[in-house]
């Protein structure tokens, strides 16, 4: 299992710094870019896009006023975030593909829909659907090549 995504595998976390394209956009990072895709209102995606940080951009998504449909959409909307940011043929994909069959797993402190988080018993709880898309992400950059 590799998780969390930190140390030689931080390149897995939406909060590395490799910029990537989507929709027309640059974005610094695939949090960014995800958290854009919440506001329903582009001058709010601008505020965000401007973030210095990752963690920042974060923030600034839980603030805007969100677009109707997110809770539809924002699964498709990270699975595009993250085949922009594992482009086949690109040094992301080459990292990504390196982690084998490895089971990827977002540990963190509290998203447990996105990732995991440890509970009383030590045990990793949530649907780790990051993870869950990353290994899909690579099954595909996989079958490409």
């Amino acid at each position: 299992m590799i998780g969390p995504f930190r140390g030689r595998h931080h390149f897995l976390s939406n909060y590395y710094a490799e910029a990537l394209d989507l929709y027309g956009r640059r974005y610094p990072t695939a949090e960014h870019a995800y958290q854009c895709q919440k506001a329903r209102d582009a001058k709010e995606a601008l505020w965000i896009e401007d973030s210095p940080t990752p963690g920042e951009a974060k923030r600034r998504g839980r603030k805007v006023a969100m677009r109707p449909d997110w809770d539809t959409v924002r699964f498709q909307i990270m699975r595009e975030v993250l085949k922009a940011k594992f482009a086949p043929h690109s040094q992301m994909a080459v990292l990504l593909l390196e982690t084998g069959d490895e089971m990827l797993v977002e540990v963190n402190w509290g998203d447990r829909f996105w990732g995991q988080t440890m509970n009383a018993d030590y045990a990793l709880v949530g649907s780790n659907y990051l993870g869950r898309l990353l290994m899909e992400i690579r099954d595909g950059l996989r079958e490409a090549s």
